[in-house]
Parts: structure tokens; sequence; C-alpha cells
């Protein structure tokens, strides 16, 4: 499937992997986000990335990484396979303080760098900036050094 990904969406194991409830909805939403965002051949070729972490990590981890990464927009293996170990790490550490304070209050996930500008940062009402003082300074140029451009007119 990695070296033709053109044949996964077909395969028999694919079918199986959803009779047996082992592709989820979370499967199938990751990956046409990917396949919009990549293009069908490296969003598939992507998704079979994210199976294959399944070698490594608990199908549910995988899962969580998942729709972790959907959430944020991060259309990568990279960015499941992260999210899925800090899924497994979740589950063998103790919360931060922090977030025992506050029950019921879900641990951090991924964040578009995007989506936080939008959300904490105020508009730019700056005006866009201007190369006029340049244009001056090239007008002295012309007119103060004669020596410098020999030869031209001025």
């Amino acid at each position: 499937m990695v070296r033709k990904p053109g044949a996964f969406p077909g395969s028999t194991a694919l079918e199986q992997a959803r009779s047996a409830g082992r592709f989820t909805p979370v499967h199938d939403a990751w990956w046409d986000q990917a396949r919009k965002l990549h293009g069908e051949r490296d969003g598939t070729r992507a998704l079979i990335e994210v199976l294959l972490l399944g070698r490594h990590l608990p199908h549910e981890h995988v899962v969580a990484g998942l729709a972790a990464a959907l959430r944020a927009g991060a259309m990568t293996a990279d960015a499941v396979a992260l999210e899925a170990r800090k899924a497994a790490q979740a589950e063998t550490e103790p919360a931060p303080a922090a977030d025992r304070l506050v029950p019921g209050k879900p641990s951090a996930t991924v964040t578009s760098l995007h989506e936080w500008r939008l959300a904490h940062l105020p508009a730019d009402t700056r005006p866009p900036p201007s190369v006029a003082p340049y244009d001056q300074l090239l007008r002295r140029r012309r007119t103060s050094g004669g020596d410098h451009r020999e030869g031209e007119a001025q």
C-alpha cells in the first residue's frame, strides 16, 4: 500500500478494517481532509503512514491522535504521531497540578497558529508600508553627485 496508495481505497484490508470497527469515522474524516489538502495520492499515502503507527502504538491512541490533529487542521502523519504519543503519555503520567484543579478540563491540544492569531491578536490597522522615503534618497543622489554617474545627462 505504501508503494501503491491508489490501491488502498478499494482494498480488502480497508473493507475488513471497516467491518471490524478498526477504521473509524475519525479515520475517514481525517483522510477526507488530508486528500483535500494534499491531493488523492499524497493524502492516502499520509493515511497509510498513520495506519502504520499502529505497529508501535495502541489503536485508541492513534484514534485520539487523529482526532486531535483533525481539530487542529494538522493533516500530516507526524502531527498524528505526536498527538498519539501525547495521548499515550497522558495515560501513564499523572496530570499536572493545574489540570487537576479544574475537573473535566481537557489536556492541552494542538492549536494552529493561524487560529490562535485570529483569536488573540487585535486587527492590524497600520497603513501599508511605503517606499517613498527611499525614492527621495534616490532623487537627492541624482541631483547632488554628478561625479557618481559620469557620462549621464542629468
